[in-house]
């Protein structure tokens, strides 16, 4: 995500790498460069200029401490100046009322379908009661693809395939949602492949009809300046509540997450970040801006970690690796928490110096596959003790998982060495030493 940006701002603060002070000249060269990263992100002129223009007041206006370098300072008053540029704080749903309606809209193509199933899953898993409503009654696909996506969630969807008025399905979804008793209304409502006045007259009748508490305006980050147009447009004829961000994953240059609040004065909600239906994350511009920093973003890794990790677990976990009873079987365990916490390299991302070394690398979700293959083809006893597995079954499991003895071997040895550290770090040894004496990891190139 912004791996383009990342590293021409990374290269633009080298100019002032070994700098003993913050001069005009040093400064101006350095926000040259920075201008140009935006430019190049496709960020509008005029936000990328009134940008530089104010680190640079910022910049000029301060001494620089002795604790710090002229280039850490200009970064932190760079990182200061995204945080602003996307809205400061994040900005939650309006969801008081009972039930709260919300109403997408959007092009056609932008996820709004598959947004609106992401969004129930989310507020699904926050103890709400969702009901999803079909409104596009232009796409063939659209009705059924809504169908299968409730199914996959576990949350209703409300259907007319007679109607061909999204004003009336949406009136009847929300009589049934009230009959039923949900919390929540999500209204997925028809898009174009470009903005026309008939969608506006429909969009603008359904959200009149529905007096929505929420008009979320979908659009995909990778269009760059063209999505901020169109959310634009949107939003003089809808006044909606907040954006949301899909397919942050994919190739995009980032000028729609550092523009679009500059142009329509409306708060990124929600960023997609992925094809499965949890891959959604909440939209907070200070932890945007550091990663797009390299600086990480440990705020929300911690968190995802801790929406997959029950404490009951972890404490049993805890008293199996005191006692040195840590086995294949709570290994794997793990390996499954991790998964479900999203994708592998964006988490890895969000360690502080981790995403610019592994910018380069192709790491798969299926990374662990052979891992899990290995232990999967080993008994339940050799699971659990690990000493048992001599030559004769490494052969076996081998065979059993499709991999080799060697790369089972090393699964052995790697497994060894882990419970070896987890012990030194239960019997009190001081970490910081520990890691001293560990030899640096050796990433792939």
């Amino acid at each position: 995500m912004f791996d383009n940006l990342s590293d021409k701002l990374d290269r633009a603060f080298k100019v002032l790498k070994g700098q003993g002070k913050i001069t005009e000249i040093n400064v101006a060269e350095t926000l040259k460069e920075v201008r140009k990263a935006l430019l190049d992100a496709d960020v509008n002129y005029k936000i990328a200029k009134d940008f530089t223009d104010r680190v640079k007041e910022e910049a000029l206006g301060q001494n620089v401490l002795t604790s710090i370098s002229p280039g850490q300072l200009l970064v932190k008053i760079v990182n200061d100046e995204l945080k602003a540029l996307m809205g400061g704080e994040k900005t939650d749903l309006n969801l008081k009322a009972s039930p709260s309606i919300i109403l997408i809209a959007g092009l056609q193509g932008s996820g709004k379908t598959t947004f609106s199933g992401k969004l129930a899953n989310y507020l699904k898993s926050k103890g709400k009661n969702p009901l999803l409503v079909a409104g596009d009654v232009y796409r063939p696909a659209a009705i059924d693809q809504l169908k299968i996506l409730g199914e996959q969630i576990g949350v209703p969807v409300f259907t007319d395939y007679e109607s061909k008025n999204p004003v009336s399905i949406a009136e009847a979804g929300i009589k049934q949602a009230k009959q039923n008793g949900h919390s929540v209304i999500i209204i997925d409502t028809a898009g174009r492949l470009a903005v026309d006045e008939q969608m506006m007259n429909e969009i603008a009748n359904v959200k009149k009809a529905t007096q929505p508490h929420e008009t979320l305006f979908i659009v995909d980050a990778m269009t760059g300046q063209d999505a901020v147009n169109t959310a634009k447009a949107f939003n003089d004829r809808l006044d909606f509540d907040g954006v949301v961000l899909t397919k942050l994953d994919g190739d995009t240059r980032g000028g729609a997450a550092l523009s679009i609040k500059s142009v329509v004065n409306k708060p990124i909600k929600f960023i997609g970040t992925g094809e499965k239906l949890d891959a959604i994350d909440v939209f907070y511009p200070d932890r945007m801006a550091s990663r797009i920093l390299g600086m990480g973003d440990v705020v929300s890794l911690a968190e995802r970690a801790q929406e997959q990790f029950d404490e009951e677990e972890a404490a049993k976990l805890q008293k199996k690796i005191r006692k040195n009873q840590f086995d294949f079987n709570d290994f794997l365990n793990q390996l499954q928490q991790i998964k479900k916490m999203g994708n592998l390299k964006d988490l890895m991302g969000m360690i502080p110096g981790v995403g610019k070394m592994i910018k380069d690398v192709d790491i798969s979700d299926d990374a662990f596959k052979g891992v899990e293959a290995i232990i999967r083809s080993m008994t339940p006893v050799e699971r659990e003790t690990p000493d048992l597995i001599n030559g004769t079954r490494r052969k076996r499991i081998a065979n059993g998982s499709g991999t080799s003895i060697e790369e089972v071997n090393r699964l052995l040895k790697q497994f060894e060495d882990m419970k070896k550290m987890m012990k030194m770090f239960q019997g009190g040894n001081n970490p910081l030493k520990m890691m001293k004496n560990m030899p640096a990891p050796k990433m792939p190139r």
